[in-house]
């Protein structure tokens, strides 16, 4: 009998765009960040997105010392892979985006494959009261965000990052990233296998109607043929119905609170691994298997929970 195809589940606990003030589920305290991916790995995520924030405020940090906290206890209570953020937040420079990975020499890190709007605005018309001034001044300020990510840059996140063994989770949220990203094989920046992290439903970026997804995978299989490993996220309510559609055509998913609060229609999720274990339902509903930690590394090639900086 054939063997099941492992899928991996990657859970990005906070991310960048959604603020405190919308959950009170949202870790923000370098605690609360390592309790979550622990969770997440506990509920069956091979691999761990990780961003920083301020303990106090909540706002995106990107210095390498708010990482430390966190990285070092998640790596001592679980074998999870953890992959290091350079999209940091929107307004950054790209300078201060790196320094993680680069500080850090993490196994994966994302990288976005192109520059976008990337508008956060509609959440003002969800959520009212904001404990903290910057929250409704990110939200507002995305009407005229584009979120930076030159040839150029794209270029310095590689050669920076390239030389310490990390590999990268390659986030395109349109067509012409997938382009992009075969513009950097072409030249022989990037090696297979890619993981392709396609992004949906998020505003600047392709929509989550069922043709989007199927568009990006027939456009990805064009242009990398098996020398990709694809996976998907959906933006908000989006996020479960995308999973279930797109692993059901061969992908591995993406789920946690970076990408969504919700857990069903008006319901808070209580933690990243609610979400995990939602998605891992979905998955084993299909018939497929969850791919563990080490399963992951293999399928991504990546360097080892050993060869990291932390």
């Amino acid at each position: 009998m054939a063997q099941a195809r492992k899928v991996i589940i990657t859970c990005a606990v906070t991310g960048a765009i959604h603020t405190p003030s919308m959950s009170p589920h949202l870790p923000v305290t370098p605690e609360e960040i390592a309790d979550a991916a622990i969770g997440a790995a506990e509920a069956g995520a091979a691999i761990v997105h990780l961003h920083a924030r301020n303990p106090e405020t909540g706002k995106p940090d990107q210095s390498p010392e708010a990482f430390q906290p966190f990285l070092k206890v998640i790596k001592q209570r679980t074998d999870c892979v953890i992959n290091l953020t350079t999209g940091g937040a929107p307004y950054m420079t790209v300078e201060e985006r790196v320094r993680p990975a680069a500080t850090l020499q993490p196994e994966v890190a994302s990288l976005n494959m192109g520059s976008m709007n990337f508008g956060l605005y509609p959440m003002l018309d969800r959520f009212k009261e904001f404990k903290f001034e910057w929250e409704r001044q990110h939200l507002e300020n995305s009407r005229d965000l584009v979120f930076k990510n030159t040839f150029s840059d794209i270029e310095y996140v590689l050669r920076t990052c390239t030389e310490n063994g990390t590999r990268f989770e390659f986030e395109c949220y349109d067509v012409s990233h997938l382009y992009n990203l075969a513009h950097f094989r072409d030249r022989g920046l990037v090696k297979g296998p890619l993981f392709v992290q396609t992004v949906f439903g998020l505003l600047g970026g392709i929509g989550p109607h069922p043709e989007d997804v199927l568009h990006m995978k027939r456009t990805a299989d064009r242009l990398f043929g098996n020398e990709y490993r694809w996976s998907v996220l959906g933006a908000g309510r989006n996020q479960m119905p995308i999973a279930a559609m797109a692993a059901a055509m061969g992908a591995n998913v993406r789920v946690g609170l970076e990408d969504s609060l919700w857990d069903g229609p008006g319901k808070l999720a209580e933690s990243n691994a609610a979400q995990v274990r939602r998605v891992r339902g979905i998955l084993e509903g299909l018939g497929l298997e969850v791919a563990t930690a080490a399963e992951a590394r293999e399928i991504l090639a990546l360097k080892g929970g050993d060869q990291v900086g932390f």
